[in-house]
């Protein structure tokens, strides 16, 4: 058996969209080292898109939006699998309207959906996936590497982000009551996704964190899958209710000494 001992283990994997999603990372991992893997996407319309990438997988259908599609869902993957070993949460949405604005005038229903979507999900899938779970599976989520940092570009998410950082402490002592499952986030810096893509100025952001960044190169998906993996794995038992950082660094060099100087030196 090898190091992360998930051989012949089962996972729930939400938030695939493309070959480039932090999910789909997860997933080819999980599966390269051994383990099994079902995927559910958005809408039937994904699942066909996404058929080629995960043609020996089963794959589900589900707008977590939805509270009667999430029960619809329930059903379907209890006909198919009796346990998972972890599952992993990788979503989220935010609809910023064409454009950022001022953190002051988001709107209720931006705001209120993007929670939803992005957190609420996350409490309303383990609780209904609360029996299929073993008594020490792991949950992943997928934050971001600060929520202090006022990100003009990403708008009134990093609050949306930081509802779920706290939802993993509270979830994870809720299901102590039943369960020794584990909820557990990695908190990633900037990655190159076809979600952050839309954001808008993230490439301007994105190419910042590179020079930022000690080695040079931003964080690559595969870093931030590798994390999940490793917490999705009983090498991470002693691991919960946290949110791991994944930044390469970036967090320790805002002030780069050369970059200090770009900016003082720019008229």
């Amino acid at each position: 058996m090898g190091f992360l001992q998930i051989e012949e283990k089962s996972f729930l994997v939400f938030g695939v969209a493309n070959r480039k999603s932090v999910a789909y990372a997860i997933g080819q991992t999980l599966q390269q080292s051994g383990a099994r893997v079902a995927y559910v996407v958005r809408n039937e319309q994904r699942r066909e898109l996404l058929q080629p990438l995960l043609s020996d997988s089963d794959v589900f259908v589900c707008d977590v939006e939805s509270d009667e599609e999430i029960r619809d869902l329930r059903q379907d993957v209890g006909k198919r699998w009796e346990r998972f070993d972890g599952l992993v949460h990788s979503i989220a949405f935010a609809d910023y309207e064409g454009e950022v604005k001022p953190f002051h005038e988001t709107s209720k229903s931006q705001f209120l959906r993007a929670v939803d979507i992005s957190c609420y999900s996350l409490i309303a899938l383990t609780n209904a996936f609360r029996d299929l779970l073993s008594e020490d599976a792991s949950v992943v989520t997928i934050s971001i590497s600060t929520t202090r940092m006022a990100s003009e570009n990403y708008g009134f998410m990093a609050p949306i982000k930081a509802a779920l950082n706290s939802s993993l402490a509270f979830l994870t002592k809720s299901f102590s009551r039943f369960s020794r499952v584990r909820f557990n986030a990695v908190a990633a810096s900037l990655l190159k996704t076809s979600a952050s893509a839309g954001i808008p100025g993230y490439v301007d952001a994105y190419l910042y964190a590179e020079q930022v960044i000690p080695r040079k190169e931003a964080l690559a998906t595969r870093e931030v899958a590798d994390t999940a993996v490793f917490l999705l794995s009983p090498r991470a038992s002693g691991i919960t209710a946290q949110a791991i950082v994944v930044d390469a660094g970036m967090s320790i060099n805002y002030f780069d000494r050369d970059i200090v100087r770009r900016v003082m030196d720019s008229p």
